[in-house]
């Protein structure tokens, strides 16, 4: 009776402790953009800000180019996760249903692109965009961005292509669907959590990017949110309140992605399956 007690204890002891120690950070952020600088700085922690301020956030949204910033990260994200979804979508069901000479080995140069650090690229890519004569503008951080995300979407895609039975696709084609009609009124519809899934990881990546938008786009017309975070790092010490303040805008659309994606996720799985 004890062991069977413990056995199904400690797991759950386990998850708890496991959820505090993750959780935790997210919360302290969000507490001490409301805390006023005296509680932020004392040496006795305050656990619960009491008295609640916006002044940080005031201090982060009038920074210079603040809207700015967030329309290059929204302009830049958006449209590097839209056109990897479109391109993995024919990737991945290339990949899963179609046989061709050389396609394991596609595979396995998909998986080491996806292994490979970014960062030691940084400087080749420099001298790409240098050369283009495309420095401090948005176009090449979209394409980068969207080669970054594109061989984890293309993989993890055909995954789920790969489990929707073939027959579902075979008995649209006998009742007149081209393979194309196939896809978009059969296959599609069932790869709603795929789809969510693969954007979030590609919106997340590329939001949180910094080290290549620190190279090639030195004006601020052109640069996106995490090199804004930067900006209350000074010479005279770091203004915590609107760090945190500016941390907590900047993590607030992952958050309202995730709730809203999880959501469609759940209502996608069986979408499509029934024929209508």
């Amino acid at each position: 009776m004890k062991r069977s007690l413990f056995g199904r204890l400690w797991p759950n002891v386990t998850a708890v402790v496991l959820f505090i120690g993750l959780v935790f950070p997210v919360y302290w952020m969000f507490a001490t953009a409301f805390k006023p600088t005296g509680d932020i700085i004392s040496e006795d922690p305050v656990w619960f800000p009491t008295d609640v301020t916006f002044e940080h956030f005031k201090t982060a949204t009038e920074a210079d180019h603040f809207w700015t910033y967030v329309s290059n990260s929204l302009i830049v994200t958006v449209c590097a996760v839209v056109f990897s979804l479109i391109i993995a979508l024919a990737g991945s069901f290339a990949l899963a249903r179609m046989r061709f000479k050389g396609r394991r080995g596609f595979i396995v140069g998909f998986m080491l692109a996806q292994m490979a650090p970014w960062e030691v690229m940084v400087i080749a890519i420099y001298m790409i965009v240098r050369d283009a004569s495309m420095l401090n503008s948005l176009v090449p951080l979209t394409l980068f961005y969207m080669m970054m995300i594109l061989p984890f979407t293309i993989l993890t895609l055909r995954g789920f292509v790969a489990a929707v039975p073939r027959e579902l696709e075979e008995s649209a084609m006998v009742d007149g669907c081209t393979r194309a009609q196939a896809f978009r009124r059969v296959i599609l519809p069932l790869l709603a959590p795929g789809l969510m899934s693969t954007s979030m990881f590609g919106f997340i990546t590329a939001w949180n990017e910094l080290p290549l938008v620190l190279v090639v786009n030195k004006e601020a017309e052109s640069q996106t949110l995490p090199l804004w975070l930067t900006s209350f790092q000074t010479v005279f010490g770091d203004n915590w309140g609107a760090t945190m303040a500016a941390s907590s805008l900047f993590a607030v659309p992952i958050l309202i992605l995730f709730v809203y994606l999880q959501r469609k996720a759940v209502s996608g799985l069986t979408a499509g399956a029934v024929k209508g």
